[in-house]
């Protein structure tokens, strides 16, 4: 029975060992995926890599390893936002939706990345002990909040139509509001940088 079971065990080894041995001779051969399969994206690449970092099996080793790679991650993401490098944005600045986004808000004036400059003028004016003052400072606010809502409903429509226009097959799904949320920005303070001039065509 011992024999039996010993032969048994080997040829399972055995047949293990040519599997391993076959993939690996399979990979030497063929280098690059087969035609017709899609290459890895670079993205998954490089997770791919970070993941088969070996640990050093010393706890605070590896923690500061992974420290200095979050913060060159970081450095990279920064850099990115004041460059415009796509392979290093936030996930939610990706792609090139974001991008005709981005360009189609920078390339335009708004009345809304006005609020902030006017908002101080408007308090100054009403912290003043003036009532005529303090009229007008009412009613520059009325005025800035009707001027942003209707500028923001006709960005609405005219981004909505221009992202069906060019990416008739892609999804936008809050491409919109995402624009809208950059036109509450001074155009300096924009992240990413705006990387076109006002009346230059996305």
């Amino acid at each position: 029975m011992g024999s039996v079971f010993g032969s048994r065990s080997s040829k399972e080894e055995k047949a293990s060992t040519d599997k391993v041995t076959d993939g690996l001779s399979n990979q030497t051969r063929h280098p690059e995926a087969p035609k017709g399969r899609p290459t890895p994206k670079r993205a998954v690449a490089q997770s791919q890599r970070r993941g088969s970092v070996a640990s050093t099996g010393d706890r605070k080793e590896d923690a500061k390893r992974a420290r200095e790679r979050r913060r060159a991650d970081m450095t990279r993401q920064r850099e990115a936002l004041a460059n415009g490098d796509e392979r290093y944005l936030p996930a939610r600045d990706k792609g090139p939706v974001r991008k005709f986004v981005r360009d189609y808000v920078d390339s335009r004036y708004s009345v809304a990345e006005m609020f902030l400059p006017l908002a101080v003028v408007i308090l100054v004016l009403s912290m003043v002990r003036v009532p005529a003052l303090q009229n007008i400072a009412l009613l520059l606010w009325l005025a800035v909040i009707a001027l942003i809502v209707l500028d923001s409903i006709g960005l609405w429509f005219r981004l909505g139509k221009a992202l069906k226009q060019r990416f008739p097959n892609e999804p936008t799904r809050g491409a919109v509001p995402y624009g809208l949320m950059r036109t509450l920005q001074m155009r300096r303070l924009r992240l990413p940088k705006p990387q076109v001039k006002r009346g230059e065509k996305p």
